[in-house]
C-alpha cells in the first residue's frame, strides 16, 4: 500500500472513531457537552461562593503537577466525569485564589459571571476577528463599546470613534502591549517627519537617535517597550510624591536635543504600580505637545475609577495625550484579557504594523477599521462581548458603586493602620491600594512580610522607593467586605507583635 493509501485508510478509521463506530468512547458532542458544561457552572459558581474558605496561597513546591499527571497524553478519550474530579484533586491544590478577600497582593483581577458567559459565547463563536470581514460583528461590537467605554470615562470626543475624526478605541490584550504599540505608532511617526525634512538621512540613523521618556516609577513593562522598540528610554527621578516632573522632563529633553538626539515619546502614569502615583498629566502635556513628543498615559489600574466623576480630576490634561490605555480587566469587572487603549490618530500605528498579503484584503478595506493593524498579533478573539455583557447587565452606576466600595475598604484599612502608633503610611490612599510599614529598619519590615505570607491567612507583596521598603494591600476581590479587612488588619497587627516581641533585647 503506498503512502497516500496508508493515509487515506488512517483517515477513514479517524473518522469512524470520531462517530463512535469504533471500540471506544465518543468524543464529547452535544448532548455530554451540555452535562459537562451545566456540571462546570455548578463547580464556578460553588467556587465562587465558597473562596473565603480556601487558603488564600497554595503549599506546594516547583514540579508537584508533572509528578501527578501521566507522562504522556491518553490514547482515548477519558469521561468528562473523571476531568472534573481531577480540577479539584490536582488542579485547585496548585491555585494561587486571586479572588479571595484575603488576597492583596500585586493589583486586582477582575472577574464576574456576565463576563464569563461572554468568554463561553465567544469560545462558541471562535472567530479570529483580524479584519471587518473575518467577522463583522466582532469588529463593530469592538468599535461602539470603546465608544461606550470612552464616554463613561468623559475622554476628549478626538479619541471616539463616533466623533466621526480620526480617532478611535481598540482592545488590546494588556497594558505591555498598548505602551509598546503606542511606542511604535511614535516612532513611525517620527521617522515619517525626520525623513519628509531629511530625505538623505539613514533610517538606521534616525532610530539610533530616538530617546523616550518615563518616570522611574512607571511600569517595568514601559522600559521593555525600549527594548522591545530599539530606543533609548530615559527614566526620569520622581518627586517627593513620587510623580514625574514637568521640569524634569523639559530639561531631559532639551538637553537630549543640544547632545543631537531625537525626543519623540513619553509615558504618564496614573497610578504607578508600586505606591499608586498620579504623574501631573497637565503639566507634562503642556511639554509633550510643545517639543513634539508623542504622550502615552499608562492608567492600567486606576483607570477604571474614571468613571466615578469624583476621580477624573486626576486625568485632567488628557486632552493633551496621543494615546491612552486602561485595563477594565483589573477593576471593571471584565475578565482578562481586555486592555483599553484609544488613539487620536491610529494612521501611525496603523502604517507601523501594515502588512496587507493579498489573502487578507477584502472589498471593505477603509469602511471600517481592520485591527490587525492596530496591534502586534494578528488574530484576536471576539473580547469586546465580555465588555458588552458587563456593561449591561451592571450598568454604570453598579459598576461605579463597585470601585467606590472598594477605595471604602482601603481607607477602612488605612484607619486601622493609623489606628497603631508602630506603622506609618507610605503614601496617599487614593484608589484601592494601602502601603504601610512598621516603624524602623527595612529588614524588619521584610521579617514582617515573611512571617505574613508564610502564616498563610493573607497574601502580600512589598515594594520599595528611594530606599523605604513597604508593604502593599490592595483590596482585589469583589467579595471582599469590612470584616475581612478587619481580618487581614488582625493578623498583619499580631504578626507584628511577633516579630517586634522577638526584636526586643534578651529574645
Amino acid at each position: 500500500m503506498d503512502t497516500r493509501s496508508t493515509a487515506a485508510a488512517s483517515a477513514g478509521a479517524a473518522a469512524a472513531a470520531l462517530h463512535g463506530s469504533a471500540a471506544t468512547d465518543p468524543v464529547m458532542e452535544t448532548k455530554q457537552f451540555k452535562e459537562f458544561a451545566k456540571e462546570m457552572v455548578d463547580y464556578i459558581g460553588n467556587y465562587l461562593d465558597n473562596i473565603r474558605d480556601r487558603p488564600v496561597l497554595p503549599n506546594v513546591k516547583p514540579g508537584y503537577l508533572r509528578e501527578l499527571l501521566p507522562e504522556s497524553a491518553p490514547e482515548q478519550p477519558e469521561k468528562w466525569q473523571d476531568v472534573m474530579a481531577d480540577v479539584e484533586r490536582l488542579i485547585m491544590p496548585g491555585v494561587t485564589h486571586w479572588h479571595s478577600p484575603r488576597f492583596h497582593a500585586y493589583f486586582p483581577t477582575a472577574n464576574s459571571y456576565p463576563a464569563i458567559v461572554a468568554d463561553m459565547l465567544s469560545g462558541a463563536i471562535a472567530c479570529i476577528g483580524f479584519s471587518w470581514i473575518a467577522s463583522p460583528a466582532c469588529t463593530e461590537l469592538e468599535v461602539v463599546m470603546l465608544d461606550w467605554l470612552g464616554k463613561m470615562l468623559e475622554l476628549p470626543p478626538e479619541f471616539l470613534a463616533s466623533s466621526g475624526g480620526k480617532g478611535g478605541g481598540v482592545i488590546q490584550g494588556t497594558a505591555s502591549e498598548a505602551t509598546l504599540v503606542a511606542l511604535l505608532g511614535a516612532k513611525a511617526r517620527v521617522l515619517r517627519k525626520t525623513r519628509q525634512e531629511n530625505p538623505d538621512v539613514n533610517e538606521n540613523d534616525i532610530v539610533s537617535k530616538l530617546v523616550g521618556y518615563a518616570s522611574s516609577q512607571a511600569h517595568s513593562s514601559v522600559e521593555r517597550a525600549g527594548l522591545l522598540g530599539g530606543v533609548k528610554l530615559r527614566l526620569l527621578p520622581t518627586d517627593a510624591n513620587n510623580r514625574m516632573r514637568a521640569d524634569a522632563l523639559h530639561d531631559a529633553i532639551r538637553s537630549d536635543r543640544q547632545q543631537g538626539l531625537i525626543p519623540f515619546y513619553a509615558v504618564a502614569t496614573l497610578g504607578t504600580t508600586s505606591s499608586c502615583a498620579f504623574d501631573p498629566l497637565e503639566e507634562l502635556g503642556v511639554v509633550c505637545n510643545q517639543e513634539g513628543v508623542w504622550l502615552h498615559v499608562d492608567a492600567a489600574y486606576a483607570g477604571s475609577a474614571f468613571i466615578c466623576p469624583e476621580y477624573r480630576y486626576l486625568m485632567a490634561g488628557i486632552e493633551h495625550a496621543d494615546s491612552f490605555n486602561f485595563n477594565p480587566h483589573k477593576w471593571m469587572l471584565v475578565n482578562f484579557d481586555c486592555s483599553a487603549m484609544w488613539l487620536k490618530d491610529p494612521n501611525d500605528v496603523v502604517s507601523a504594523f501594515n502588512v496587507d498579503p493579498l489573502y487578507l484584503k477584502h472589498d471593505q478595506q477603509g469602511s471600517a477599521p481592520d485591527y490587525r493593524h492596530w496591534q502586534i498579533p494578528l488574530g484576536r478573539r471576539f473580547r469586546a462581548l465580555k465588555l458588552w455583557f458587563v456593561f449591561r447587565l451592571y450598568g454604570i452606576a453598579n459598576l461605579q458603586a463597585h470601585i467606590r466600595r472598594q477605595i471604602a475598604l482601603a481607607h477602612e484599612f488605612e484607619d486601622h493602620v493609623k489606628s497603631d502608633s508602630r506603622f506609618e503610611i507610605y503614601g496617599e490612599v487614593t484608589m484601592g491600594l494601602v502601603c504601610f510599614r512598621l516603624k524602623g529598619s527595612n529588614e524588619l519590615n521584610e521579617t514582617l512580610l515573611r512571617r505574613i505570607n508564610g502564616h498563610g491567612v493573607i497574601h502580600l507583596v512589598p515594594s520599595k522607593i528611594h530606599d523605604t521598603y513597604f508593604l502593599r494591600l490592595a483590596i482585589c476581590s469583589r467579595f471582599t467586605e469590612s470584616h475581612d479587612i478587619k481580618l487581614s488588619w488582625n493578623e498583619v497587627r499580631s504578626l507584628a507583635d511577633e516579630v517586634l516581641a522577638e526584636e526586643r533585647p534578651g529574645n
